[in-house]
């Protein structure tokens, strides 16, 4: 069946407001797309799940920011059950990429961090590729940097609204 696209249509976009905001949506839709396959790629290569490497993820931007990770602040980020996060976080560390810790202020409670071993993995696995990030971002003037993280903060906003 070789059914074609109405015209002016350009993916799901209609054109009817301008080839240009069409054209930035399909360069978004492209990214995206381009970035769903590098995070299948690192699963792969880390041998890790997608919940595994947001946890990972998760821990080392709170180590960055100092906050305290524990199971419950996970689950929530995660929006998965406690029992899934203590299966989880048993795989995680059992293979070395996290460490429990008793929490200081709540005796039921631990605290959860990024091993070294982790860190050292996911920059091993990362690195390359984030270099070549930054060299795309490098080179912009602060001008074109505000207008960028404007528009992304914009579509997070947009994505991030749930409809009715």
């Amino acid at each position: 069946m070789n059914e074609k696209l109405p015209q002016g249509t350009n993916y799901w976009f209609t054109a009817e407001r301008g080839t240009r905001a069409t054209s930035v949506m399909e360069a978004l839709r492209s990214y995206r797309a381009a970035e769903a396959a590098m995070r299948r790629r690192t699963q792969q290569s880390m041998e890790m799940g997608e919940n595994e490497l947001l946890t990972l993820r998760f821990l080392t931007r709170a180590r960055m920011t100092g906050e305290n990770v524990t199971p419950v602040a996970l689950s929530r980020y995660l929006g998965i059950s406690s029992a899934s996060t203590t299966a989880l976080l048993d795989r995680l560390e059992r293979s070395g990429h996290i460490t429990r810790s008793p929490h200081p202020d709540d005796r039921r409670s631990v605290l959860i961090t990024a091993s070294v071993k982790s860190d050292n993995e996911i920059r091993h696995t990362l690195a390359a590729m984030h270099d070549r990030m930054m060299s795309v971002v490098r080179p912009m003037s602060e001008q074109d940097r505000a207008v960028v993280i404007g528009f992304l903060d914009a579509m997070r906003d947009a994505v991030d609204e749930i409809d009715a």
